[in-house]
């Protein structure tokens, strides 16, 4: 076991590495560090000796990759991929383009994307995993049929307008709880209830016929014929045989999912004012603060390696006969 997490942990490494690379490749395609610096100062007619001068205080009037002019190592340790990208394996974010310590905002606005995503993703798997067994309990019957159209009907319906269709009935004309914002202590609440009932319906359409599919596939196998040949009853054997023996492609599905929680929702967030990470990185985006935007995908693609070896050693958990050597 310790053998193949120190395996998982060194291809990590070229993995992050490549994604850096992509993601500077494909930011400084669209933005050169000139278009960055008249983004920034926000002035319609700016003189090049002010967007050198900007580029000059943060580091971005070095090449990009190769540095021709200097010798040794430094031909590319003194470049803008270097100086901006190589520091983040020692979780050095550095600031954003406002001054502002990314670690220090992450750490603040993790905690509003968690108050969102944990309870959506603990609410929204006992929800579709119960509808899911339900209709697999009564399959082939007239509720497994409109419950199976219930969830193509809803998971054929854009996010957003259970965002703006909850916004506007939940809070325009009922008036229950806020339309968006944010509160901390107790009264943060009323802000999340709303954004996390959304979360949870809108996940129900495509979730329960995931599991309704690996159910099924799972109750036409031999031991569930056994299982009944013994007597015992249906509930029964969904329950203590088809949902343990459906673990394992649920637990695929699941625990990838955890570590996406940290990230928050780019969506909801945006649409209800949270202040957490998904918001960040939707400013980030749209203010060209291509710090911010390396930071997060950077952290992404850290919690989603760490989803996947968390994945592999959950299969330990549900099924015995997997080691990993």
């Amino acid at each position: 076991m310790l053998a193949y997490l120190i395996r998982r942990l060194l291809y990590a490494v070229p993995i992050l590495i490549g994604v850096n690379l992509i993601t500077f490749a494909l930011f400084f395609v669209v933005n050169t560090p000139d278009d960055m610096a008249r983004m920034q100062l926000g002035v319609k007619r700016v003189t090049p000796e002010a967007i050198e001068r900007w580029k000059a205080e943060r580091g971005y009037d070095k090449p990009l990759f190769i540095n021709p002019a200097a010798t040794g190592s430094a031909v590319f340790t003194d470049t803008i991929f270097f100086a901006k990208s190589a520091r983040m394996f020692a979780a050095d974010f550095g600031r954003a383009e406002d001054g502002r310590d990314i670690a220090r905002e992450i750490v603040s606005r993790m905690g509003p994307s968690l108050a969102i995503a944990l309870p959506t993703f603990i609410l929204g798997l006992l929800v579709t995993v119960s509808f899911a067994l339900l209709l697999t309990f009564f399959r082939a019957s007239y509720l497994d049929f409109w419950g199976v159209v219930l969830c193509v009907a809803m998971m054929s319906i854009s996010g957003l307008f259970y965002i703006i269709g909850g916004q506007y009935l939940v809070s325009k004309l009922w008036r229950l709880v806020p339309i968006s914002g944010y509160g901390g202590g107790l009264e943060a609440w009323k802000f999340l209830i709303l954004p996390v009932l959304i979360g949870v319906i809108s996940g129900i359409g495509s979730s329960t016929r995931w599991y309704r599919t690996i159910f099924l596939e799972e109750i036409s196998k031999d031991y569930v014929r056994t299982a009944r040949a013994k007597g015992l009853a249906e509930a029964a054997v969904l329950f203590r045989h088809v949902l343990q023996n459906a673990m394992i492609p649920i637990l695929t599905g699941v625990v990838v999912v955890i570590p996406l929680l940290f990230m928050g929702s780019l969506l909801t967030e945006s649409f209800f004012g949270i202040p957490g990470l998904g918001s960040y990185t939707i400013d980030a985006i749209n203010a060209q603060d291509f710090a911010v935007v390396r930071a997060m995908v950077f952290i992404g693609s850290v919690l989603y390696i760490v989803g996947l070896i968390l994945t592999d050693l959950s299969y330990t958990l549900v099924d015995p006969r997997i080691r990993f050597q």
